[in-house]
């Protein structure tokens, strides 16, 4: 699947080496599967997953009515990253697989597992470097660059800034120095293209990601003025690439955020909130800089404690199409809990892949 928004490549070494890995793609889509090219990196040999990389094929067998002939079914198990938080937004580690209760296109589904994973992740970190980030931009920067010292060793990230269109600045590694070192050449002027920065990121995450939990993590003001896209195409990438979305918002009331298409504060932050609960992450609306750290220690926090709720989906169909996901836990105990988790998923076409966006309707 090719990227909707293309990133304009800001380092020369990574033009080199994307270039190389661009070669390597084509050649293998022409060529018969052959051993990877000597001299690369043990990182750059594994497997890229593909489109259902949330979805593990297994064989369930049945008897057949007439007969006694054993048939084979094939079905895919479905696996969410829940998020369960209490009032105080504290993650809750306690619950059981009976706790949870999945639906799927409104019909209740057999939980088969749930599990507690601190699976390493492949995310990006999408920084606004518009103009209107002049004041903010050295405390953001500070923020992501904690965030990258808190990255475990088999976590990697790239870095994406934006202005009136998206930037690659680091593509994925885990190597802190580079990330870092990536943060050393921002600055902040222009306009803001923010969709197009969330849907060429989210896109790029699922091409290039090698962990199967794949994230971001956007900071910027709201003040979208360039972007090519609409919402609309925005909640349905993330919703294809599976990816989740934390956006960390900085929306000041007094300012006309949107007024080219004349959207009020309000409604920024209602836009910034349905593309972060969509995709089962969070929007953060930090009412000064000050805040910055303590959110960036909890969106890592949330990364990092999350369940792993599987079922077989009772609609067996390989249909490319979308199904919708509602999980909800029992309150036992009284607790008010919130539960985050993305709204749903492709299902598999009969060529085992979810179609591309370009070939949907709407």
């Amino acid at each position: 699947m090719s990227n909707r928004i293309a990133f304009r490549i800001i380092s020369p070494a990574l033009v080199l080496s994307l270039f190389s890995l661009l070669a390597i793609y084509n050649a293998d889509a022409q060529d018969p599967p052959r051993s990877p090219p000597p001299k690369q990196t043990q990182q750059q040999n594994e497997p890229k997953e593909r489109k259902g990389d949330q979805r593990q094929s297994a064989q369930v067998e049945g008897q057949a009515r007439s007969g006694g002939e054993r048939i084979r079914i094939d079905t895919d198990m479905v696996n969410v990253d829940v998020t369960v938080v209490d009032q105080n937004n504290n993650p809750v580690f306690d619950l059981k697989k009976e706790d949870f209760i999945v639906y799927e296109d409104g019909i209740k589904q057999t939980v088969e597992n749930v599990s507690q994973e601190e699976a390493p992740v492949s995310f990006g970190l999408v920084i606004d470097t518009s103009g209107s980030m002049r004041t903010k931009l050295s405390s953001v920067s500070d923020a992501v660059l904690s965030l990258i010292k808190q990255m475990r060793r088999d976590d990697e990230a790239f870095v994406a800034p934006f202005k009136a269109e998206p930037e690659l600045a680091q593509n994925f590694t885990s190597d802190k120095l580079a990330l870092e070192g990536a943060l050393s050449g921002l600055y902040a002027s222009g306009g803001t293209a923010l969709l197009d920065a969330i849907i060429g990121a989210a896109d790029f995450a699922h091409e290039k990601g090698k962990r199967r939990r794949k994230a971001l993590v956007v900071f910027s003001d709201g003040l979208d003025k360039n972007s090519a896209v609409k919402e609309k195409k925005v909640i349905e990438a993330i919703k294809e690439d599976e990816v989740q979305v934390h956006l960390v918002g900085f929306i000041d009331e007094d300012m006309d955020f949107f007024r080219f298409r004349k959207l009020s504060a309000k409604r920024a932050r209602e836009l910034l909130s349905r593309i972060a609960d969509d995709s089962g992450g969070r929007a953060y609306f930090p009412q000064d800089i000050s805040e910055i750290p303590a959110v960036v220690a909890q969106i890592v926090k949330e990364l990092r404690t999350q369940y792993v709720v599987s079922y077989y989906p009772t609609n067996v169909k390989r249909d490319g199409a979308f199904r919708t996901i509602r999980v909800d836990v029992n309150n036992a105990g009284g607790r008010k809990l919130t539960v985050r988790a993305r709204r749903g998923y492709y299902a598999p076409s009969e060529k085992g892949q979810a179609p591309a966006a370009s070939q949907k309707k709407g």
